[in-house]
């Protein structure tokens, strides 16, 4: 029931959600109300219409994006779909490919762990705070 003149914007958490930078609608919501998410340089409630032409800056996790609104859709659609409502700025790609590069060359110690200890791992970490 989206009325004609609405259809030049729409909810700031919900274009989140479409455009897949947020698993579901509430995250995007709680993201934005922690000000992990910046509209035109500004902190912005989740009710805050975008519209094309605006600047976002979204920090997930470890990625910093900076990107351009070009489009709205209220659905959410698959991966390369969704990667059509908006436009990565050249900075904020250089800048996500530098920090990706960081990680491959100094990775975070025990990253590349996988899973439960083993029975020999577990002995070594006892005997380790344990002092033994």
């Amino acid at each position: 029931m989206a009325n004609a003149e609405n259809t030049d914007r729409m909810r700031l958490d919900k274009w989140l959600w479409a455009a897949r930078f947020y698993k579901t609608r509430s995250l995007a919501s709680q993201s934005v109300e922690a000000g992990h998410v910046r509209l035109n340089g500004h902190a912005v409630k989740p009710a805050r219409d975008v519209r094309p032409g605006d600047m976002l800056e979204i920090v997930t996790g470890d990625a910093h994006w900076t990107v351009v609104v070009l489009g709205l859709n209220e659905q959410r659609r698959p991966a390369p779909e969704a990667r059509e409502l908006y436009e990565e700025t050249v900075e904020s790609s250089e800048r996500r490919a530098a920090e990706k590069e960081n990680r491959r060359l100094a990775p975070v110690p025990g990253s590349d762990l996988r899973g439960r200890p083993t029975k020999k791992a577990r002995r070594q970490i006892r005997g380790f705070n344990e002092g033994g």
